[in-house]
This record gives structure tokens, sequence and C-alpha cells, in this order.
């Protein structure tokens, strides 16, 4: 059995490998959830360090940026992997890693859908949407800067959408269809006109889904 099926079916505590090959894991799902969902902010960017450039006044790459973002979702790779460790241990994950508690996975969703109602939710979520106000706030020179705003964008990203990502353990991490679902729905929240509207709608539908859940 390779150490990937070892970490997933929780037969025995993790080692280093196996928390390497989870962490691995998150990681490259988050980037290929999370990324797209950066466009509006990267490409605005990338029109700037452009029009710099033509004045002869070049900024940081924009890759420069952009691995700045990834470094804040490696980050939350890595908490999410001592999460996943946590409830692996304590028997709440199936071999798919889908909770095995109906309870457990109603309380996610009802957690998840009152955050979605929060201030701190909603002050994330405006400097997502917000690609000229987000870059005019929070502008730095140089490929430090260009980095830390990465990062910045990356923990308002977080900040808006951590435990979204928790639901996976709802819907199952190795579920493609459920991880492209909640990839869809943060990139709709973050671009269409009224996407902050229709997350506290949502948000309002997963309190009613996870309290239904509980009451049968």
């Amino acid at each position: 059995m390779t150490p990937m099926m070892d970490a997933m079916t929780g037969m025995k505590p993790w080692t280093a490998t196996e928390f390497g090959l989870i962490l691995a894991m998150w990681a490259v799902m988050m980037v290929a959830m999370m990324v797209p969902t950066a466009a509006p902010m990267t490409l605005m960017y990338a029109a700037v360090a452009r029009k710099a450039a033509a004045q002869h006044n070049p900024l940081a790459p924009t890759f420069v940026f952009v691995a700045g973002y990834i470094a804040m979702w490696t980050i939350f790779s890595f908490v999410a992997t001592i999460a996943q460790y946590a409830l692996d241990r304590a028997a709440l994950l199936s071999p798919m890693m889908v909770s095995r508690s109906a309870i457990f996975g109603a309380v996610l969703l009802i957690a998840a859908g009152i955050y979605q109602l929060t201030p701190l939710k909603n002050a994330c979520l405006r400097n997502c949407r917000a690609p000229a106000h987000f870059l005019s706030s929070h502008w730095r020179t140089g490929n430090l800067g260009a980095f830390r705003m990465g990062l910045r964008l990356g923990a308002y990203c977080v900040g808006c959408c951590w435990i979204l990502m928790g639901l996976l353990f709802v819907g199952g991490v190795m579920n493609l269809l459920w991880i492209a679902a909640i990839a869809i729905f943060v990139l709709l929240e973050k671009t269409i006109p009224f996407g902050d509207l229709s997350g506290r709608i949502a948000g309002l539908a997963m309190i009613l889904t996870g309290a239904l859940s509980l009451a049968l």
C-alpha cells in the first residue's frame, strides 16, 4: 500500500512522508481552485505592469505577485493538512476523506453558512471583488513589494473562503465534482455583479440544510 493510501485510510499514524503527500495534495488543489478566482486582480496588475514598462518604469513581473498569492494558500494548505490529520485520528473521515459523522457534516454546513453572513467575511470579499481599490490601497514597489501584495490578497482570499474549503470534508476531498462546485461558487461570488448578495443567500441555504440534517 502506498503512503498516500495509508494516510487516506487512517490505518496508522501518518509518517512525515505521508504528511508531505497530503500537504502537496492540498497545495495543488488550492492552487487549481483559487488562482483562477484571482484572475481579475492578476490581469489588472499585469496591465499596470505593461503600462509601466511602456513608460520605461518597469515593475516586478506578474508571476511575483501571483507567487505571493500562492504562498498564502500554501500556508493554508499546511493548516488544512493538520486539520485533516486531527479528523483522521478522531475517526471522523472515510477513506475518501468524507465525514463519517452526519452531525459533524451538518455543523460544518451551519458554521459555513453563519460565516457567510459575518462582517469579516464581507470585508474580505470586498477586497477580493475590487481589483482597482485593492491595488491602489496596498501598492508596493519592487519584487518584495509585489510578493507582499500577493500575500495580502491571499490573506483576504483565505479570510473569505477558508470555511468553504472545510466543506470539502462534507462532499469529499477527492470528489472532483464537489471541488469544482466550490471553486465555481467562489469564482462567482468574487466576480458577478451581485456575488456578495448571492453569497449571503447561499449562507442562509447552508444554515437551513445543516439544520434540517440535524433534525432528521
